[in-house]
């Protein structure tokens, strides 16, 4: 009885029509807060029974539903209110809670998502999907979108205040991440020992910070990515690259839906791209970026996310124990842009064995070696970072920008970048809260007796 009266409810209420743009910020605003409020006579997970959770699941699709229509007639005057008509740049993470006060009930508000954060993962209502359809729509949109990508290649608010400290020791260390300049080359060292350098919401801004230092550096030449030294395991005391997402916070609900998208639109397309100037269009022929190649370095392993960074890199070194993989899969979630980059160096069976069938990519075998440059001894990798350096920049760095963006505009022009992320942003938010996630999470990564810390 409770899903019949709450989906018919949410039906009659619901918006069919779109207009006039105040009208419509109005009464759609009116039929979300019915929805919140509909929502709220409901048992919250996980106290309520299959019927009440199919009711709840109703007018969600229903206020969803209601969105998406909303934002196919307005995102682009939404967007330029909240930009000034694209004369201001606003990242992704602070873009989705502007449009929560701009039009209530579009997005949600900081402190619902706050409430939410204090929930496990299987705990928590979804109401972070909304921010995913909000960003698909803009990302969607060529004007709005490009201008978001924009905003995003832009130095991080924290990266200014570092620069003189990089110039005065040649060296920041920012906790989850550490720059610093050894010859021609920035090194960039991600640092979450205690979780084999997983990357979660501790330390997205450190790493991102990290390039953005790395790039700006004008005594250097080249980056270097490589990650720190392991705590734990069989690994203990050796340098891994990375283990990808942190599976235990995402299971305990501390990572947001919206670092997905920080993190791809940001420190991996800066990789990509370079840093992009505020009067100049990033990959526009008249506005370039300012970039660096960069090496990539895989010791121990390369677990998802950071199997995806070897994807932007110009050149990678792997120890000859290396492997490579993208447990997507076994995640339940979309492995950033390894599905539009992966198939360009192993082809479209190898990437779809890799993400969909978990398929692991020894860095020593002939398929590894499709993606890596060169496999060194163990225990070699300093001297084969110098070696690569030295290769790299020995005949000067006159055309390296313009190589990296001529495979650029070949391969993965921002507009085809845009169009992934919009539909990447819609279909991860709902990947993010899909009990399979947590099935996924409980069978393969024993994520119930795991701590955070």
């Amino acid at each position: 009885m409770a899903a019949t009266v709450t989906e018919s409810s949410a039906r009659e209420a619901a918006p069919r029509d779109t207009g006039d743009f105040a009208a419509d910020c109005a009464r759609y605003s009116r039929f979300w807060e019915q929805s919140a409020t509909l929502l709220a006579r409901l048992p919250a997970k996980p106290a309520g029974n299959a019927e009440q959770v199919e009711a709840a699941e109703q007018v969600k699709r229903a206020a969803r539903d209601s969105r998406s229509r909303f934002l196919s007639a307005h995102v682009e005057a939404i967007y330029d209110r909240l930009t000034q008509s694209c004369s201001r740049f606003v990242r992704v993470e602070h873009l989705v809670y502007d449009a929560a006060s701009l039009v209530p009930g579009l997005t949600p508000t900081r402190a619902q998502v706050a409430a939410e954060s204090a929930r496990l993962q299987r705990d928590k209502e979804g109401i972070e999907i909304d921010q995913g359809i909000f960003v698909s729509a803009v990302l969607a949109n060529p004007r709005a979108g490009r201008h978001l990508c924009h905003a995003m290649l832009l130095p991080h608010a924290g990266t200014v205040e570092r620069i003189p400290e990089l110039e005065r020791n040649a060296r920041v260390d920012l906790g989850a991440a550490e720059v610093f300049r050894k010859g021609k080359a920035s090194h960039v060292i991600q640092k979450n020992p205690r979780h084999l350098n997983a990357e979660d919401d501790t330390t997205l801004d450190a790493a991102e910070i990290a390039v953005d230092l790395a790039i700006l550096d004008p005594r250097s030449q080249i980056c270097v990515l490589r990650g720190d030294t392991v705590q734990s395991g069989k690994y203990r005391g050796r340098r891994v690259l990375g283990s990808g997402i942190n599976l235990t916070r995402l299971y305990h609900g501390k990572v947001p839906f919206i670092w997905y998208l920080q993190r791809d639109l940001g420190i991996v397309n800066k990789i990509y791209r370079g840093l992009a100037r505020p009067e100049a269009a990033p990959d526009d022929v008249t506005g370039q970026t300012l970039e660096k190649p960069w090496i990539g370095a895989v010791e121990g392993f390369a677990i998802g996310g950071h199997c995806q960074y070897l994807l932007v890199m110009d050149y990678v070194l792997a120890g000859e124990d290396a492997f490579m993989t993208l447990p997507a899969r076994k995640e339940g979630i979309i492995p950033g842009a390894a599905n539009l980059r992966l198939p360009r160096f192993t082809g479209d069976r190898i990437a779809r064995q890799a993400i969909m069938a978990e398929r692991r990519l020894e860095c020593a075998s002939a398929e590894g070696r499709l993606i890596c440059d060169e496999v060194v001894a163990q225990g070699d990798m300093d001297v084969a970072i110098e070696r690569a350096v030295d290769k790299l920049t020995g005949s000067g760095m006159v055309s390296t920008s313009a190589n990296r963006r001529a495979f650029r505009i070949a391969q993965e022009p921002l507009d085809l970048f845009r169009n992934y992320f919009a539909l990447y942003a819609l279909e991860q938010a709902y990947c993010h809260f899909s009990p399979a996630l947590i099935a996924n999470l409980e069978q393969n990564w024993n994520a119930k007796d795991r701590k955070l810390d």
